[in-house]
Order: structure tokens, then sequence, then C-alpha cells
């Protein structure tokens, strides 16, 4: 299937930056590459913080994330065309990368999904998580991997996945029950002083 002019446009000016400043592909190529690692460590951060709201978000998260996989495997089998690099001439392609499906963006499925969702329930940092995730977007486009396309449609799956995430999640009885488990055991393995809001237990 042929990809519009304007996605192409669009992909050109952001992934001609780094032939006009290579002293910045380094960053970019963090971004698009290594950033999955410090958003591993904020959700292990989160949750070993040990409190009930941290956990609950951690967990959301990553059943926003399973949800817009999904998602995301279903809009892929509607639409495909293969990454620019291996469509367009000239594509300043900064990292390796294999030959297929690159609708939707996984990178910004995953991003959106779990920053999303840590926004929902911690706005105050939740902004910076947005931010991370809107750069991580730009940089796959930056390094040649996704189209302006991919990235759209994988940051709306992801919001769309964290919403539903949040309503649905704390509704969830064996979560609670599952999550109230785990905690006992952690205790018995880790024992720390419990916080005020652990002994509310208000989900």
């Amino acid at each position: 299937m042929s990809i519009s002019q304007l996605n192409v446009d669009v992909f050109r000016a952001i992934n001609d930056i780094g032939k006009e400043h290579a002293s910045l592909n380094p960053i970019a190529i963090f971004m698009a590459d290594y950033m999955i690692f410090v958003l591993a460590l904020g959700m292990l951060v989160y949750w070993f913080t040990q409190t009930n709201k941290n956990r609950m978000m951690v967990i959301q998260g990553g059943v926003a994330f399973v949800l817009a996989e999904v998602l995301g495997k279903i809009a892929g089998t509607m639409y495909y065309h293969n990454q620019p690099f291996a469509e367009l001439p000239h594509v300043n392609q900064l990292i390796a990368h294999a030959v297929d499906n690159a609708f939707p963006s996984d990178h910004s499925i995953l991003f959106f999904s779990v920053c999303f969702s840590f926004f929902l329930v911690r706005k105050k940092e939740g902004w910076l998580w947005l931010v991370f995730a809107c750069i991580v977007g730009v940089s796959r486009i930056w390094v040649g991997v996704h189209y302006p396309g991919d990235v759209l449609t994988g940051a709306l799956i992801g919001i769309v996945a964290a919403l539903v995430a949040y309503w649905i999640v704390p509704k969830l009885g064996f979560v609670k029950t599952v999550l109230t488990k785990y905690e006992k055991v952690e205790q018995s393995l880790l024992p720390v002083k419990a916080k005020a809001d652990d002994k509310s237990k208000n989900f």
C-alpha cells in the first residue's frame, strides 16, 4: 500500500536533521534504542517504593501495554508497509532493523501505553514521562525506522489502552487479591516499615 506524500515529507524533514546535524545523532540513537531501559528502571522504582498507588499504576501500565500490543497487531493486519529505509532512497538509517511491517510503531505503543498510565495516576511527573514518549517517537523517525504515521498510530493505540486499563484494572477484585498476597510474601522476605498509605489499602 502506498505511503501518503505528507507522511513521506514529514519523515524526510525529521530524518534529514540527522544529515545536517550529525553531532545530535548519538542522542537520537540513545532515545530510539535505549530509553526502553530507562522506562523499565522507572517501573521498578515505582514498584519498589511499596505504595499501593504506585504498584497499581505499574500494573495498569503493564495491562495497557498488553492490550495496546493486541490492538497494534490487529491494526497491522489491516495496513502494511516496510520501514522507510527499505522503501525510500537516501534514508539516514542510524540503527539496524529487520525489514517487516513498520505499522504501527511498537516503541510508540510501549511508551505511550505505559507513560500515559503514569500520567493518569501521577500527573506531576507524568508530563515528563509523556515528553519522553514523544521524544522516543520522534527519534524512531530520526533514525529511519518509522514514518510519522506509524508513530502517531502507535501513540493513539497506547493512549486508548492506557485509558481502558485505568478504568478497568482498579475494579478487578482479583488484581487487589493477588497484589495483597504478593505484598505478604514480600514482607516476609524483605520486611520493611509499612507506610501510612499502605495501611489504608485504598486502591
